[in-house]
């Protein structure tokens, strides 16, 4: 069994950084796709980035987010430069069997998501 955990989320200014964690239990980590979605008020959950070997970005974050996985230690990460208002959302990250789908039903676990809210 698959368990998802976010935290890093928080307020920051127009243009600064922030990095998002995705702890994670379960004997298969490392050859699962681990993906990060977001979602804004209203909307449904979106792509934004994923990781099994290779990466993949959506193309609204591509050259400023960077997602990276530590297996030693079960966690994903999402490091986030350069945020636009357009960025505030929820971000949740995600576990698939698939190789680096950008669909939300390719994804079967899922955390309870962290609030990121950006500012000016």
């Amino acid at each position: 069994q698959v368990q998802l955990v976010e935290s890093g989320g928080g307020l920051v200014q127009a243009g600064g950084s922030l990095t998002l964690s995705c702890a994670t239990s379960g004997s298969t980590f490392s050859t699962q796709t681990m993906g990060w979605f977001r979602q804004f008020p209203g909307k449904e959950r979106e792509f934004v980035a994923a990781v099994r070997g290779i990466k993949r970005y959506a193309n609204s974050v591509k050259g400023r987010f960077t997602v990276s996985r530590d297996n030693a230690n079960n966690t994903v990460y999402l490091q986030m430069n350069s945020l636009k208002l357009e960025d505030t959302a929820v971000y949740y990250c995600a576990a698939s069997d698939k190789f680096l789908p950008t669909t939300e039903s390719d994804y079967n676990y899922w955390g309870q998501g962290t609030q990121v809210t950006v500012s000016s």
